[in-house]
């Protein structure tokens, strides 16, 4: 499964890649929420670091969105979708390519918005942030693998598009807050009630979702049109 999954990832990265548009796409809407959300500080002033965080974190959700949409077009454009359901793998292994292809996507793309949280939300950097870093992936981990089962909806319909977006911010609800709330304490280094509920929030996040995604994408990606 896991072959087939890397497969899936490499080809997907190399289209995506080569065309450049869902990438370039996912980076600007990003920064511009960024930016836009830096106006409303006054000149010189410092926003909050949990305010900055979840800025981060809303950049990275709209990020994530047009990803899924551009993976999974991939197949919708030449139908090679029915391809991939008639091929001699498991259905599942889809799924995980396109979260490992999500997961590099989006993380290359937080390496843009990381510094631009700093620059222009007014951050510093604390000594929290090796713990930020490890939430960051453990965060991207989850928010990827609901990404990759949801992106199955976005298939068809434009109806379909505009549900995937209203199905999964709620759900991300939880790993989001985790995410904000280390996030905030690698930006100023405090975290009163420290890092290990929130850390074990993000896991067991990843772990309901990843045995949901196992169970639930191949009724959602072979339904009918």
């Amino acid at each position: 499964m896991l072959s087939h999954a890397a497969r899936i990832a490499a080809k997907d990265l190399r289209l995506v890649l080569a065309r450049g548009t869902g990438l370039i796409q996912a980076l600007l809407l990003g920064l511009l929420l960024i930016f836009v959300f830096s106006l409303s500080q006054q000149v010189g002033e410092r926003m909050q670091p949990q305010a900055a965080a979840a800025i981060f974190w809303l950049a990275s959700a709209f990020c994530q969105v047009l990803i899924f949409n551009t993976l999974f077009s991939l197949e919708e454009q030449n139908g090679a979708r029915f391809g991939l359901l008639l091929s001699p793998m498991p259905i599942q292994s889809v799924w995980i390519g396109k979260a490992l292809a999500g997961l590099t996507l989006l993380l290359c793309a937080q390496l843009v918005f990381v510094p631009a949280t700093i620059v222009f939300l007014g951050q510093t950097v604390s000594g929290q942030w090796p713990t930020g870093l490890a939430a960051l992936l453990l965060v991207d981990i989850g928010v990827v693998m609901l990404g990759s089962l949801l992106g199955a909806l976005s298939q068809g319909q434009a109806a379909r598009e505009s549900l995937l977006s209203i199905i999964l911010f709620p759900l991300l609800i939880p790993v989001l807050l985790a995410g904000i709330r280390i996030g905030a304490a690698a930006f100023s280094g405090d975290i009163p009630e420290g890092v290990s509920n929130w850390l074990g929030l993000a896991g067991a996040f990843d772990a309901l979702f990843g045995a949901t995604g196992l169970l639930l994408f191949g009724f959602v990606y072979s339904g009918e049109e």
